[in-house]
């Protein structure tokens, strides 16, 4: 018996029982109950802990218990069970033991039957996941207090039953050569972009990976300047809200299973100022809270650089009493204001770091351990100035005003400080320029990733900062191609 021979379904049973056995090399979670129906022997096999006992016992146990005390042929035995029964909605006849096996491992129970050459798989999964609970890293307060789970299945309902049109479109496919990841794209038909589901695909297609076990490992491959961009063009959300509402302008979802995290494709810049309150609020709060947003960005990214390149090159943007303050707390320190700000400025990393990694209890002492006796501890021995300590703290706070550039404020500062301490406010604009540039390089699908500002929409423009009135979004939408174009809302059918 040749390899191929040993991949498919036999119409002996108990060779097919053996091949997969072999297959699944006797794994000691597969579970293989046998019968005998009147003559006619049929088998059952499972995975334990991935099919639920109740649902195979009512998909599965309960129609062969029906069958034995009139069971026909094995074909009409086959076909009652794969074919004259609605037990489950989820029910494939498969012949390949690999695509068996794939089954059992996502929750199938297959029903072989002997002198059938075929298999009967039903939908019972039943394994432990996790409820939908509250967003652990996006909170809101009018908004939805529902968070995606690690069930892809349960994930992909949150997104319909919010959009219950049948222009709302799943594809699935699976990624990771071990793993089997599966994979959904979500899209409305209509208002995405043709070719964006079909990008997406053929992306996750020739990912070549081994293993999937998050949607945050697929980002880098949905990138298209993963090496060299400093921002991406793809955001994470774990709110199912947001991610209808990106649908509804045009954009894509990625769900993984396993990952409580939906990946938006494309994303913009300005989209990480927006929250999902601000279409509760009024339009004037709107405004002042989204210009402190920006305000808490700039804060965060370069503040402490614009503090080291005023205070070591151009000292006469100082007022007479700051100049006389700095430069008493400075005579006391041993080292450079340029050295003492990246000295802070990466205890402040650590600690940061720190406080995710650690569990809740130990992370929040970690915090008041860094903030009070390492910080006052610091400024005491003189190796830190106090305005140090003030601008850093500032800084830390602004940081956490938009989670979603985190990682980018933090690389950032540390750009702008050494650019400060080592040019000034030349420093300062070259750096501004380079990163200007390498963002307005971004884009996805036509879309910039800086759009509507550059390239300018002066209709799009206005709804960074201002949210338009309910009246208003309700005759209109935002859509992608309006904002790769003109940036104008579109009614796309």
């Amino acid at each position: 018996m040749n390899g191929a021979e040993r991949l498919v379904v036999s119409d002996k049973l108990g060779v097919t029982l053996d091949r997969l056995r072999k297959l699944l090399a006797d794994t000691c979670d597969l579970k293989i109950c046998e019968a005998d129906l009147h003559g006619v022997r049929v088998a059952a096999a499972a995975i334990e802990g991935m099919a639920s006992p109740q649902l195979l016992a009512d998909a599965v146990f309960s129609p062969l218990r029906l069958l034995s005390a009139g069971a026909g042929s094995p074909r009409e035995v086959f076909d009652i069970l794969s074919r004259s029964t609605l037990l489950t909605a989820d029910r494939q006849v498969v012949s390949d033991l690999d695509e068996i096996s794939l089954l059992l491992f996502s929750g199938f129970a297959a029903v072989f039957v002997d002198g059938i050459a075929e298999a009967a798989a039903f939908g019972v999964q039943g394994y432990e996941r996790k409820s939908v609970g509250e967003p652990s890293s996006e909170h809101n307060i009018m908004g939805s207090q529902e968070g995606f789970c690690e069930s892809i299945k349960t994930n992909v309902s949150l997104v319909r039953r919010r959009l219950r049109t049948p222009k709302l479109r799943f594809e699935s496919i699976n990624v990771g050569e071990l793993t089997q990841t599966e994979v959904c794209i979500a899209y409305i038909r209509g208002r995405a972009p043709s070719g964006l589901a079909a990008d997406i695909k053929r992306r996750l297609t020739d990912t070549g990976l081994d293993t999937l076990l998050a949607s945050g490992s697929l980002r880098p491959l949905l990138e298209k300047n993963e090496k060299v961009g400093l921002f991406s063009e793809i955001s994470a959300t774990e709110r199912p809200d947001v991610v209808c509402s990106r649908l509804c302008e045009g954009r894509a979802a990625v769900l993984a299973d396993g990952s409580p995290f939906a990946l938006i494709v494309p994303s913009l810049f300005a989209e990480s100022f927006r929250t999902v309150d601000d279409a509760c609020s009024k339009p004037y709060f709107v405004l002042l809270m989204r210009m402190i947003r920006f305000i808490a960005f700039f804060f965060a990214v370069m503040f402490p650089g614009l503090y080291v390149a005023a205070a070591n090159y151009h000292p006469e943007m100082l007022t007479l009493k700051l100049l006389l303050n700095l430069t008493a707390s400075e005579r006391s320190t041993p080292y450079s204001l340029f050295v003492e700000m990246l000295i802070i400025t990466v205890l402040l990393e650590l600690m940061k770091e720190a406080s995710v990694r650690m569990p809740k209890a130990v992370g929040s002492a970690i915090s008041i351990a860094g903030g009070l006796v390492i910080g006052d501890a610091a400024v005491k021995s003189g190796i830190i100035s106090s305005p140090l300590l003030i601008i850093v703290g500032l800084t830390a706070t602004a940081s956490f005003v938009i989670p979603s550039l985190s990682q980018q404020s933090s690389a950032l500062r540390l750009c702008y400080i050494v650019a400060g301490g080592a040019a000034g406010f030349f420093g300062i604009a070259v750096v501004s320029g380079m990163i200007m540039t390498n963002a307005a390089s971004l884009e996805y699908c036509g879309a910039a990733y800086t759009a509507p500002l550059l390239p300018f929409s002066k209709k799009a423009a206005g709804d960074i900062f201002i949210r338009r009135s309910t009246r208003s979004l309700a005759r209109t939408h935002t859509s992608l191609s309006g904002i790769a174009s003109a940036g104008e809302g579109t009614d796309n059918d």
